[in-house]
């Protein structure tokens, strides 16, 4: 009986072990088929869903920590249109405190496009209209419920704590998240930041999953808020003064190219973007320092001057005989005041501004010459400043279709070329720098992942010898000195130059309005700024000296006094040992 018994187990052990390998094959079957392969995507669907993350938009701060553009948190209002279960009430409620009319938002939520569960009401609504819109609804809710479906959603929204300050520097961004204009279009991609997409779960439980996104880069500017909003105050007031229809005055260390101030007419509210369109006829306007090429007159002489003493084609003290008028290319060149000047040295014919002088220096250097030496300048040329919108101006070659050779003569004193302000200031840079060229920029460092990177200085060539912008340098000083020009400042000796152009139109010039500008830095043995100050179009003079010289002298007293720079004497006396 037990063999029976014995023969019978092992009987049954062999059957349950067949069908437990025959279970075991058809688990690893299963496992390995191409339906295995879709349940378990749909599983994994079901248990996460795929979600994009945007970083917050880095910050700007100006040079001392000053922020200039931020972020904010404002709200998203709506309605779940299933839940509402008091949908006059919500109307109210929300148009009262928004200043929306009731009637409209009640229709809006009686008559939504077919299959919508939720209806935007607000976007972009304050954090305090918000909140008491939250308490309203927490006090209904203890009540009636009459607000229930109302819902807030927070999301971050761009925000310029001093509305208009430096927005001309800074641009805006939309609210689709995009940067226009200035330093926000130009390191859009960097303030902006990477978003991330990554697969999250479904179960609370498992939040800890979540996505670290880093926010976009901070960035720190060259700019001084101070001497900024000095600056633009200065502006503005000129403007008023000379009877200008617009301007733009810019600061710049002329050593390394740091932009301190720039302001151009007129400004506008950062945080009211969407009215620019009534504010700007188009994208030039914006900034004028980079974006709008005009003809600056004799601020260019500048130039004329440093090429004609490096080319060897004259030199400080060379004389010439001032008949007030010179023929070229079939054209009479004449002064600014249409009167001969008799004997001048080329210091007097920059004091005096005289147009004979620089046309008769620029056609002995000739064509190949001088316009070589313009190149190496940068006219007509971008400059690669780190602002968006940035114009190259035009300088006409022999070659061109409509280059003349009176061209030669004109465009030695400014007329019949165009620059923009950053374009000659990086050009003129070179006189206060020893021959280099410094590249324009406002960009003073990025910080991300908690680590700062300065940007270095860069140079744009270096067009003149050290020993021709030595020179040139001194020469400028004195011109100004000799005139007792309405540019110079007490206690500091300061080089520059006046431009009053003509303004071109669809016949030639018009008569009776000009461009006035001044061009100049200073101290000039140890230049620790840079200014150019354009006003378009004034009424109270049309000459850039009875003007532009004076604002310059007014932000040059700003400038020495918010970077505290000691006056010659005092800084003389430091130095000796």
């Amino acid at each position: 009986m037990r063999q029976q018994y014995a023969w019978r187990s092992l009987v049954l052990a062999g059957i349950l072990s067949f069908v437990g390998i025959l279970i075991i094959l058809q688990t690893f079957r299963i496992q390995n088929s191409p339906e295995a392969a879709v349940f378990r995507a749909q599983a994994a669907a079901y248990a996460n869903v795929l979600q994009t993350y945007y970083p917050e938009r880095g910050d700007i701060y100006d040079r001392s920590g000053h922020l200039l553009a931020g972020n904010k948190t404002v709200y998203e209002i709506g309605v779940d249109l299933q839940n509402a279960t008091d949908k006059h009430a919500i109307a109210l409620a929300v148009g009262v405190e928004l200043g929306l009319n009731p009637d409209d938002l009640y229709n809006q939520m009686i008559n939504p496009p077919a299959g919508l569960q939720y209806l935007v009401l607000a976007d972009y609504v304050d954090a305090d209209k918000a909140a008491a819109l939250q308490q309203l609804k927490a006090a209904t809710d203890a009540q009636n419920n009459s607000l229930a479906g109302l819902e807030f959603k927070p999301h971050p929204q761009r925000s310029y704590p001093e509305g208009s300050l430096a927005s001309n520097v800074l641009g805006f961004v939309n609210r689709e998240g995009r940067g226009y204009f200035g330093i926000e279009e130009k390191y859009n991609n960097l303030l902006a930041g990477n978003p991330v997409q990554v697969s999250v779960p479904t179960d609370p439980n498992k939040a800890f999953d979540l996505p670290h996104v880093p926010n976009g880069t901070t960035l720190v500017l060259t700019i001084d808020r101070d001497l900024q909003a000095a600056v633009e105050q200065i502006l503005n007031d000129s403007l008023t003064k000379y009877g200008a229809t617009n301007g733009t005055i810019v600061v710049m260390n002329p050593r390394n190219g740091e932009i301190l101030a720039l302001a151009s007419s007129p400004q506008m509210d950062l945080n009211q973007f969407w009215n620019y369109g009534s504010i700007y006829h188009n994208a030039s306007e914006f900034d004028r320092a980079v974006s709008m090429p005009y003809e600056p007159g004799s601020v260019i002489k500048i130039l004329t001057m440093a090429a004609a003493l490096d080319s060897g084609t004259t030199t400080p003290n060379a004389t010439y005989l001032d008949t007030g008028a010179l023929l070229v290319g079939g054209a009479t060149i004449r002064n600014w005041n249409d009167q001969a000047w008799g004997v001048q040295d080329m210091t007097g014919c920059l004091e005096n501004s005289l147009n004979v002088c620089l046309a008769m220096l620029s056609t002995k250097m000739g064509a190949q010459t001088f316009y070589g030496y313009m190149n190496r300048f940068g006219i007509g040329h971008l400059t690669g400043v780190d602002l968006a919108g940035e114009a190259a101006g035009r300088l006409k070659v022999p070659g061109d279709a409509d280059w003349y050779p009176v061209d030669l003569a004109t465009n030695a004193f400014g007329q019949g070329v165009s620059v923009t302000p950053i374009q000659l200031m990086m050009a003129a840079s070179a006189v206060p720098d020893g021959g280099r060229m410094v590249t324009p920029h406002v960009l003073y460092a990025m910080v991300r992942d908690g680590r700062q990177y300065s940007v270095p200085t860069q140079y744009a060539g270096s067009p003149i010898s050290a020993d021709t912008a030595s020179t040139l340098n001194q020469m400028l000083a004195v011109s100004l000195e000799r005139e007792a020009s309405s540019a110079l400042v007490p206690g500091y000796r300061i080089a520059g130059k006046t431009g009053t152009a003509q303004i071109p139109d669809a016949y030639g010039y018009e008569d009776g309005v000009t461009n006035a500008s001044f061009l100049g830095w200073g101290p000039v043995d140890d230049p620790q700024f840079m200014i150019y100050v354009w006003l378009e179009k004034p009424t109270a003079s049309i000459w850039g000296s009875d003007t532009a010289a004076p604002t310059f002298a007014q932000v040059a007293q700003k400038t020495i006094l918010l970077l505290n720079i000691p006056p010659d004497s005092v800084r003389k006396e430091i130095a000796k040992p």
